[in-house]
């Protein structure tokens, strides 16, 4: 323990001694034409919040506060030295980041995940669900990536795979570790539950972190577009899972059994949190017809949770606060890369209109895949898509026949989910390495071929139908 504090503590000063010599070099040691001093700023604590991100030398929430702060006082019209050459950012909009629409859509989902946990509706639907597809294993195994796959497009995929592994623990304890069905199982609930953050705009911070890209440079995509675009695939991708761990591990028994205890009492709340959510859903799907904003129906839960009592006070510690304040810093980090004209600089500097648009949709996906495979997928987002929002509009000409401006942004936000490969690439891969059920080889065999499969699929979706 003592020597990773040592380490994390040489990284930091290393990355602020890197942020203070971005900082005081003269703009024209950069060699970019035009760069302005608060630019240069800017780009300072971007490449601050990119390494504390890269490194995880803190928690990526708090690097997100602190570049907040750090924009507010060094770039925003109420900063210090604001008499530096260039143009400011107004300090409202960049506080502004913590209630950004599509963070309060993020906090609507958050609060529905809570109070369905809390009635139990979360257990009552996973059970009834897994029923339908009986007890014979290869259909079990379809019925494990699919619930939880269902699940994650409206909760937290951490928190999904959590608690199917929960449900699963009795019932892989029991089972011969020869079969197959052990690791089939173990595999298929975090295969399940990133496949599924890709479905709507709240299933994964980084569908909303490109949601909000996209929003600062004019590019409007509603919660029942991405629906139609993305379930689809979503649905493939779990088929094709079903087809590779059916290969990989080929369950030697006649039928199994999955017991789920549900403690839904079909109590007021209850039925105040079964009615709502789906009315909720059916708000956000409809979006185009109703033309009631995602972001505003995502209130509805919590103004009627919070009226009835369902939501208490004690729930709030229950919602994950550090995702909101993550995304948050990714849309200040964007909002200041944009307002300050930081991004069209760097845009103009290096020739992405010279380049194909399929290389670069194809290499920003890479980058990010990498990236995700290695940090948090959160943070990888946050580090690149405000960037990439600029290239996006820079190259729409050439990416109508790619599917549009947004095809570049969504395809990295594919990327990010599928970079499963290792236990350390995101939170369900973590959780399920932990049951001792699977090795991590095995886990980077079935993650990597499902990557390189989605990756293809990705970018065809994107081909044939535009946002």
């Amino acid at each position: 323990m003592e020597k990773l504090s040592t380490k994390k503590l040489i990284l930091s000063i290393v990355i602020i001694l890197i942020t203070i010599v971005l900082w005081v070099l003269p703009t024209q040691s950069f060699g970019i034409d035009g760069l302005t001093v608060i630019q240069q700023r800017t780009m300072a604590i971007f490449v601050f919040a990119a390494l504390m991100w890269l490194f995880e030398v803190i928690p990526a929430w708090a690097t997100s506060v602190v570049t907040i702060v750090g924009l507010l006082f060094a770039v925003s019209n109420k900063g210090f030295m604001i008499e530096a050459a260039g143009t400011t950012v107004n300090y409202k909009e960049i506080m502004a980041s913590f209630a950004d629409p599509v963070i309060m859509l993020f906090l609507g989902g958050f609060v529905m995940a809570v109070a369905a946990s809390k009635v139990g509706l979360d257990a009552y639907l996973a059970k009834a669900l897994l029923h339908i597809f009986g007890n014979k294993p290869k259909f079990v195994l379809l019925g494990v990536l699919m619930v939880p796959g269902i699940f994650s497009m409206f909760m937290s995929n951490t928190a999904t795979a959590a608690m199917m592994l929960a449900f699963m623990a009795p019932v892989l304890k029991n089972l011969p570790k020869d079969s197959g069905a052990p690791a089939a199982l173990t595999l298929a609930i975090p295969i399940a539950a990133n496949f599924g953050g890709l479905g709507t705009p709240i299933g994964t911070p980084p569908n909303a972190i490109a949601l909000g890209a996209l929003t600062k440079v004019g590019i409007d995509i509603s919660f029942g577009s991405w629906v139609i675009h993305m379930v689809p695939y979503v649905l493939i991708l779990l088929l094709i899972a079903w087809v590779v761990l059916m290969l990989f591990f080929p369950m030697k028994m006649e039928t199994l059994e999955i017991e789920i205890e549900s403690n839904a009492k079909f109590d007021r709340d209850f039925w105040i949190v079964a009615i709502t959510m789906p009315v909720t859903i059916l708000l956000w799907v409809t979006e185009g017809w109703t033309h009631f904003d995602s972001n505003i129906v995502a209130l509805v839960p919590f103004a009627v949770f919070s009226i009835t009592g369902v939501f208490k006070e004690e729930d709030f510690s229950k919602i994950e606060w550090h995702i909101l304040w993550m995304v948050a810093g990714g849309f200040a980090l964007g909002t200041c890369l944009n307002e300050t004209g930081l991004a069209t600089v760097i845009i103009n500097a290096i020739p992405f209109t010279q380049w194909p648009a399929a290389m670069v949709i194809l290499g920003a996906g890479l980058v990010m895949y990498l990236l995700s495979t290695f940090i948090s997928n959160s943070s990888a987002a946050s580090l690149l898509m405000p960037v990439l929002a600029v290239v996006s509009t820079a190259i729409k000409d050439e990416l109508t026949a790619l599917g549009g401006a947004a095809s570049l942004i969504v395809y990295v936000a594919i990327c990010c989910s599928l970079a499963m490969t290792l236990p350390v690439s995101t939170p369900p891969n973590a959780i399920a390495a932990s049951t001792g059920m699977i090795k991590t080889s095995q886990m980077v065999k079935v993650g990597l071929i499902l990557g390189i499969i989605g990756g293809v699929l990705g970018y065809v979706l994107l081909r044939i139908a535009a946002f």
